[in-house]
């Protein structure tokens, strides 16, 4: 073979372990931000779930995260990875396969310049944080036997189908041009009806508890919605799947709503209620980083702005003031509140991408000019029709995921209900921790520690 006429540095020449089509920085960014995402669950949601809960449900609320975390992976490996984003089966679904051989992990991906395992990866952490988000709908109560069930028949007969459908080039909303640029729709409008749905079925906590459920630890809450926070660099700025200028667009971006979204909260608090929440504001946060995601990338830094404005004020509306009013929206118990900050958020950042994206850069995203257009650019370009298509598309990805979640939530409950109770004994409720797990999370005498003369 004869000399190439301008030779690579011997750090970048291609060789075995390195091929010619894999991009060291695109690969080297992408094991990065799949881990910022995996640190959002691991401590994130566990520090946060762990700290923002009732003292007696400390340890048992961040198992939960950290047990769907380990089960997801094991599932994604050998089943979830390649009904997701393999082979064809129906317009929704990928045939079932395993990613553990080196044959296929080693190939370049269908998308970006890295090899499978990377994408394998990266897609694993995603899924796992949906179903860790899950959890926290039925925090304080669910049998934790059930759950252990419900991770894996959720997974794959709900996640998987969600993200085949939208993220799969084979899927048939990825080609009707549905924007959902890091899982606006895949991960958080799907926890957040799940998960209301599940709370529906598991039914709610004891009426104390109900009434009242003061965090253990705020501070312990703080630290895991700061890694949440942080983590969402990787989160939104993974998914061009190459380190690119839409990349660092999608990271300031996603910060920009999340602080507008923030403070938007915490004045409503003090304008409504008196005073400005450290709660409230980690709600705030939340609902700004959920409706970033599915325009992170495809929207204008004025448009993250109004995007925040509307995430920190229109769930807090429904959370506040709707939910306080609707018998039947207080029939179920949603413990932390994902209908609002998930499913809601979810739902208004695929509308507002419907509005605000940006034909040019939909195209650095998707590589195709002219299909993705938010509306107020159709009417810019004199194409309104082209704009009102996409806000049609937009909708129609809300009422598949709505539908999907609510029948396979409630066909999953329903039969894992066949054989173990999906709550907990009153007994065990009243206990907590300890009568589920053995173990409490503060060993202070009097709380943790046991007298001579028991409890």
């Amino acid at each position: 073979m004869a000399d190439a006429p301008f030779p690579f540095p011997s750090n970048l020449a291609p060789d075995e372990a390195s091929p010619g089509w894999m991009n060291k920085g695109d690969n080297a960014w992408q094991l990065t931000a799949a881990t910022l995402v995996g640190m959002q669950s691991v401590p994130g949601l566990i520090l946060l779930y762990g700290g923002g809960v009732k003292k007696k449900w400390a340890v048992n609320s961040a198992f939960m995260a950290l047990y769907a975390f380990a089960c997801v992976l094991l599932c994604w490996v050998c089943w979830g990875y390649r009904m997701s984003f393999g082979t064809r089966y129906v317009p929704f679904w990928g045939v079932p396969n395993a990613s553990l051989g080196n044959g296929f992990l080693l190939e370049q991906t269908f998308s970006g310049k890295f090899p499978n395992a990377t994408m394998v990866y990266f897609q694993f952490v995603f899924a796992a944080i949906t179903l860790i988000l899950i959890a926290g709908a039925v925090l304080g109560r669910m049998n934790f036997y059930a759950w252990m069930m419900f991770v894996p028949l959720w997974l794959t007969f709900s996640y998987t189908i969600g993200a085949f459908s939208i993220w799969s080039p084979n899927g048939f909303l990825f080609k009707k041009g549905l924007i959902d640029y890091s899982g606006g729709y895949v991960i958080h409008l799907s926890a957040g009806v799940a998960g209301y749905t599940a709370a529906f079925w598991v039914g709610p906590r004891l009426t104390k508890d109900r009434e009242r459920f003061p965090p253990n630890n705020i501070l312990l809450m703080l630290m895991g919605a700061g890694l949440l926070w942080m983590g969402w660099t990787g989160f939104n700025g993974g998914d061009p799947y190459v380190v690119s200028t839409d990349a660092s667009l999608a990271v300031l971006n996603t910060h920009i709503c999340t602080a507008t979204s923030l403070l938007v909260w915490v004045k409503l608090d003090l304008v409504f209620f008196g005073k400005s929440s450290v709660i409230g504001a980690v709600q705030g946060m939340i609902t700004g980083l959920v409706c970033i995601t599915p325009a992170a990338g495809v929207v204008q830094g004025w448009a993250a702005i109004v995007m925040g404005i509307c995430s920190g004020s229109i769930p807090w509306f429904t959370m506040m003031v709707v939910h306080k009013r609707s018998e039947l929206l207080q029939k179920v118990d949603d413990t932390m509140a994902v209908l609002h900050t998930h499913a809601i958020a979810g739902a208004l950042g695929g509308i507002l991408s419907g509005l605000f994206a940006k034909p040019r850069l939909n195209y650095l995203f998707y590589a195709s000019y002219g299909e993705y257009v938010g509306l107020f650019y159709g009417f810019d370009m004199g194409k309104i029709h082209i704009g009102f298509r996409q806000i049609g598309i937009q909708l129609l990805g809300i009422v598949y995921i709505v539908t999907l979640n609510i029948i396979s939530t409630s066909l999953i409950c329903n039969l894992i209900k066949l054989f173990i109770p999906l709550r907990m004994s009153d007994e065990d409720m009243e206990i907590g921790d300890e009568a589920i797990h053995g173990e409490e999370a503060y060993a202070i005498w009097g709380e943790g520690e046991k007298s001579e003369g028991g409890r």
